[in-house]
């Protein structure tokens, strides 16, 4: 196992990886970041950590939309599940924990199960985590905090802000996995997504 750590735009992030695909990206402080990370080798030379660096820095730049990385994230089964549903979220949509739920064929009992998992994401922004919010839009809890999540769905296109909620579509929580896609003033559909006056 490999690990490299690079300066973004929200702070040190910390990357792992196999010789072949990448099974972390972390910021300080996260609860998910592998006990053994501090013992892995350097891996700044790997291919597949130089490839990731080169896609997140574009990332941040607004030049790159869709990673194409090899992945493996650790979880079990579901959290598997979850993180793969995760990955059906395009940039500059985002959708509720409720959505997830039912997309699963789950009952909205589970919504929290799903939370967990969204929460346990090892590879932050590649496998998107951020561009989920509560059905009411609330930017709920994310393991970078919540000032990186309103930074990264900020830099998507949407008016994020900590401590308000984004604008909503009605979630009805057991329809389909709707993805919401940011603000456009220039869009003619944009009835259902324009920030409301306060």
């Amino acid at each position: 196992m490999y690990r490299h750590t690079f300066a973004c735009p929200l702070g040190d992030l910390l990357l792992t990886a196999t010789d072949t695909h990448l099974t972390g990206a972390f910021f300080p402080g996260q609860k998910t970041i592998p006990v053994n990370a501090a013992r892995m080798s350097p891996g700044a030379e790997v291919p597949v950590l130089r490839k990731a660096q080169a896609q997140f820095t574009a990332y941040f730049a607004g030049k790159l939309h869709d990673f194409d990385l090899p992945m493996a994230p650790q979880g079990t089964p579901f959290q598997q599940d979850v993180w793969r549903l995760l990955c059906d979220i395009a940039f500059g949509s985002r959708t509720t924990y409720g959505q997830i739920t039912a997309r699963l064929g789950l009952t909205r009992e589970h919504a929290r199960a799903v939370g967990t998992a969204v929460g346990r994401n090892p590879i932050s922004i590649a496998i998107p985590c951020h561009r989920v919010v509560g059905a009411d839009g609330a930017l709920t809890g994310y393991a970078g905090g919540l000032p990186r999540k309103a930074a990264l769905l900020r830099l998507e296109g949407h008016p994020a802000q900590v401590g308000e909620r984004l604008p909503m579509a009605d979630d009805d929580r057991q329809g389909t996995l709707a993805l919401l896609p940011a603000y456009n003033p220039n869009r003619a559909d944009n009835a259902r997504t324009a920030p409301q006056q306060r």
